[in-house]
C-alpha cells in the first residue's frame, strides 16, 4: 500500500512539472520584424507609394521564407507598401492585418496582448530597428541603410530571457 501512495506521490509531482514546463514554453513570444520592400520612388511628393514589381515579388519571396512559421498575428503599420509587404504572408496563414502606429508603439501593452504568439511585423527603415529594440528594452540596432529592403529581426521573450538576431535576405 505504501508502494502505491508513493508511485500516487511521484506521479503527480512529475505532472504538475510537466505542466508548468508546457506553461513556461507556451508564454514565448517570437516576433519577426521586417522593412518594407522596395517602393515606388517615381514620384517624390509621394509619401504613400505602393510597391514596384520587385517589391510585390520580394512580398511574395517572404511568404515563402516564412511558410514553415505559423503566425498568430500580422503587423502592418497604415501605408500602401506595408500592407502589400506583409499581404502575402497574411493570406498563407489566413490572418488578417492589424494595424499599428509607429509613431505611438506602446510596446509594453503591445507584449502584452501577443504574450505566447509568433508575430510578424512589417515597418520601415526606421521603425524596424526602433520596434526591434523597444522590445528587447535595449538599444541594440542602429536605423537600416535605405537600399536594404531584405532585413529581418528576430526576437524571442521569454519569462527568463529575451533574444534577438538580424539577418539579411535576399
Amino acid at each position: 500500500m505504501k508502494n502505491v501512495y508513493l508511485i500516487a506521490l511521484i506521479s503527480l509531482f512529475v505532472s504538475t512539472s510537466c505542466v508548468q514546463n508546457s506553461k513556461k514554453k507556451d508564454e514565448s513570444s517570437t516576433y519577426y520584424l521586417i522593412r518594407h520592400a522596395e517602393k515606388d520612388r517615381t514620384d517624390p511628393s509621394n509619401h504613400n507609394p505602393n510597391l514596384t514589381d520587385v517589391g510585390l515579388q520580394r512580398a511574395e519571396n517572404w511568404a515563402n521564407y516564412f511558410k514553415d512559421i505559423e503566425f498568430d498575428a500580422v503587423y502592418s503599420s497604415d501605408y500602401n507598401r506595408t500592407k502589400q509587404t506583409a499581404l502575402p504572408t497574411a493570406k498563407a496563414n489566413d490572418l488578417e492585418i492589424q494595424f499599428y502606429n509607429p509613431s505611438d508603439l506602446q510596446v509594453e501593452i503591445f507584449k502584452k496582448n501577443t504574450k505566447g504568439q509568433t508575430v510578424l511585423i512589417v515597418g520601415h527603415s526606421n521603425t524596424t530597428p526602433k520596434f526591434t529594440n523597444e522590445l528587447l528594452g535595449k538599444k541594440k540596432y542602429e536605423d537600416m541603410a535605405d537600399n536594404v529592403n531584405g532585413g529581418l529581426y528576430i526576437v524571442t521573450i521569454t519569462e527568463d530571457a529575451k533574444t534577438a538576431k538580424k539577418l539579411v535576405v535576399n
